[in-house]
């Protein structure tokens, strides 16, 4: 049987999305992933699901890393390492796992993850629920011995947190303790310190408690054979004093990319009744109100480092324009996530065939 190649185009996925939306939102994210996984677990459906969704290679050089194309799959997807075959099959140039912390975490109470659909967005306070360093490098390294002799591998970044039940003068022993597990079975590191959904995560942002951290994670680095490249993930609502505090850290330190940028706490200027996004009450706000505010920013850190920083461009994207956009401003290589949840599989194809990443 040959089903059209558009099928998941956007007149088409706009069908499939309102059947999905009747499910909450993490009921409908497991349902289309694992339905994925299922065919994705047969020989010719694999197949056709790379015929539909792979773009033509774009490939980029960064970090001393080849990814095949600049799209990535954001944090907080593919939190556990379960659906990188999956990802891969769909054509993402890398995917961020994670965020992973030392040990398993059920994160916060449902409901967690909330749509907003006229504002093309979503509020979460996750939690960073993950099944554990532990777990995620058994099933990291059995991705690792399926990719092994590919010619253009997906390429695999390790986000790292640390658990809720740490204390924040100890945060570094978790970030040390993901960074060691996972060092051999990733290919990069972003280190998350920007979230708004772990009790006092964001004070590590502060340049003494950051540098603590990442000078920590440099020092093991240099001391392993084959280091890995290690990015800071920084949130939108950082005052552009905090911003330069992180700048100057990173060149100090030799910091190999930032990501620009996490989710907001901002609620500015959405159309979204505002008695419900109350009711929704805390959690991350990701998706187009997020995309102009994280293009500057990209703008900013590559305007103030001359372009000496690598950075990777997230927010808001939901077209290939909004991916140039971010590329335009500096960034070397773009996330999705939320355009992903309202633009269908086929954003990945879409967003490769109209960019020109420099």
């Amino acid at each position: 049987m040959r089903i059209p190649v558009d099928i998941f185009a956007p007149p088409m996925y706009q069908i499939l999305r309102s059947i999905l939306f009747l499910f909450g939102p993490e009921t409908a994210h497991s349902i289309a992933m694992n339905v994925l996984k299922l065919a994705c677990s047969i020989g010719f459906m694999e197949r056709l699901v790379r015929r539909w969704f792979l773009p033509r290679e774009k490939p980029v050089s960064l970090f001393g890393l080849n990814f095949r194309n600049p799209v990535g799959m954001g944090a907080g997807f593919d939190k556990n390492a379960n659906y990188l075959r999956e990802l891969h099959a769909l054509g993402f140039g890398f995917v961020e796992i994670g965020t992973v912390t030392p040990k398993a975490q059920a994160g916060n109470e449902k409901p967690r993850l909330f749509r907003l659909p006229k504002d093309h967005a979503l509020i979460n306070r996750m939690g960073f629920n993950n099944d554990g360093v532990d777990k995620i490098v058994e099933r990291l390294r059995a991705w690792k011995k399926q990719q092994d002799g590919q010619s253009h591998p997906m390429l695999v970044g390790g986000n790292i947190g640390k658990n809720k039940s740490t204390p924040n003068e100890e945060a570094w022993k978790d970030y040390e303790k993901c960074f060691l597990a996972l060092h051999p079975f990733v290919d990069f590191f972003v280190v998350n310190v920007s979230s708004p959904n772990t009790p006092g995560l964001r004070q590590l942002q502060d340049k003494d408690a950051l540098g603590q951290i990442l000078m920590n994670l440099q020092a093991h680095n240099r001391k392993i054979p084959v280091p890995r490249p290690v990015l800071l993930k920084i949130a939108p609502d950082l005052t552009p004093g905090q911003v330069d505090d992180v700048i100057a850290l990173a060149m100090e330190i030799h910091l190999d990319g930032i990501v620009a940028t996490n989710t907001t706490i901002s609620r500015d200027s959405l159309r979204t009744d505002a008695k419900r996004v109350e009711r929704i009450g805390n959690g991350g706000l990701s998706g187009l109100p997020l995309k102009e505010r994280s293009t500057e920013m990209i703008r900013y850190i590559h305007q103030k480092t001359s372009g000496t920083i690598p950075i990777i461009g997230s927010g808001g994207i939901f077209t290939a324009a909004d991916a140039q956009q971010k590329l335009n401003a500096g960034a070397s290589l773009v996330e999705i996530w939320t355009g992903f949840i309202y633009e269908g599989p086929g954003l990945m194809k879409r967003i490769c065939a109209g960019i020109n990443p420099s």
